[in-house]
């Protein structure tokens, strides 16, 4: 018996792990930043206002890809930015308080903001392990796992913010400074990869969690002014042009994800249960 590839292709909704995807990971987390900034600073809407506004823009892009039967790449890029959006302006409100302003003394501070944000994500990650849904993200093919992931995601989107920040307000380090600690880690989990025996899905997280603060240093780096040891590009100009980055590399994904479904070959199906996409047929995640 036979089966199309193509139709084993579309249980997946999520993206393989490929250069390109931690390119538009990196691209939609400094756009969180900015964009997070633009809406709650610049345009002084406050992090109360901007927190609800980008939560419902969450809410509504969620329910409709977790609806989807296939993995559609602007749909999900679509939901990475919101929770990016959403977890810039929830951290700030955590860690500042409500307002618009930059000091922690209205909010919580950013120790005890990260220390609540990290006992989050870890009660999520403890949750989906006894759930016996896999953490391998290009395997997720079930309604439960895929919430677990989502929620890891907004959860890492929010502490990344509060670990950039801390970096680059807190820390000493600038902005500068920061962007180079963090992408000399990220470097370190690359090498780690290829020559160690660490498990790739916990390298994979590992990196995961590590390009919002990448992300929220890199969009401070770009947007902040001169005398704060930024570049000055302001967040309307450094939310445009990060916003065409990624809807190029959008569309380049859907091209590359319409040409495998197109020239997709026809593998042989050995029993009922490889054909409903057991054993082989799983792709592999690749870092």
């Amino acid at each position: 018996m036979t089966v199309p590839a193509s139709d084993l292709v579309t249980r997946y909704k999520l993206p393989q792990i490929t250069v390109m995807f931690w390119v538009l990971k990196i691209a939609a987390t400094t756009l969180g930043e900015t964009g997070g900034d633009m809406i709650s600073q610049t345009l002084k809407l406050g992090y109360i206002d901007a927190t609800l506004l980008f939560l419902a823009i969450l809410v509504v892009s969620l329910l409709i890809q977790l609806r989807a039967r296939r993995f559609h790449p602007a749909l999900y890029w679509t939901v990475i930015a919101a929770t990016s959006t959403a977890g810039t302006t929830m951290s700030d409100l955590l860690n500042r308080g409500p307002g618009h302003g930059t000091s922690t003394a209205g909010g919580l501070g950013y120790p005890a903001g990260a220390a609540i944000l990290i006992s989050g994500l870890a009660a999520v990650f403890l949750i989906w392990k006894f759930s016996g849904q896999t953490y391998d993200v290009a395997n997720i093919t079930t309604f439960r796992g895929e919430l677990l992931y989502w929620a890891a995601i907004l959860l890492s989107n929010t502490l990344g913010t509060s670990t950039g920040d801390f970096l680059s307000d807190s820390s000493g380090l600038g902005y500068w400074g920061s962007a180079v600690l963090i992408a000399a880690v990220m470097a370190a989990i690359l090498a780690a990869h290829y020559f160690t025996k660490i498990p790739g899905v916990l390298l994979f997280w590992i990196a995961f969690v590590l390009t919002r603060p990448l992300g929220a240093t890199g969009g401070d780096l770009l947007s902040k002014p001169h005398a704060s040891g930024g570049l000055a590009l302001g967040t309307y100009g450094t939310s445009a042009a990060l916003l065409a980055v990624l809807i190029a590399g959008i569309a380049y994904s859907h091209q590359q994800h319409r040409r495998e479904h197109s020239s997709a070959e026809v593998e042989p199906v050995l029993n009922e249960e490889s054909k409903v996409g057991a054993g082989s047929a799983e792709p592999r995640t690749t870092h």
